[in-house]
């Protein structure tokens, strides 16, 4: 009896881990990412925070051109 009971209770846990996999699967096909920025005022902010972090050294210059080029949707 227990043996059904703990199989049971693992192909439910199971379940519900597929079942949400699933699920976030389907929200992040579902919500393309926007290529362009929500406001200019918005990127000119983060612009500022990235070179704030490149200036003191916690991103390097690609990564801080990279992320500009993703803002600025280059």
């Amino acid at each position: 009896m227990l043996g059904r009971r703990s199989a049971r209770r693992r192909g439910m846990v199971m379940g519900a881990a597929i079942a949400s996999s699933r699920a976030k699967k389907q929200n992040t096909a579902a919500a393309p990412e926007p290529t362009q920025p929500a406001s200019t005022g918005d990127s000119i902010e983060q612009l500022k925070q990235l070179a704030e972090l490149r200036d003191q050294g916690i991103l390097t210059e690609e990564e801080f051109a990279a992320k500009k080029k993703q803002l600025l949707g280059l």
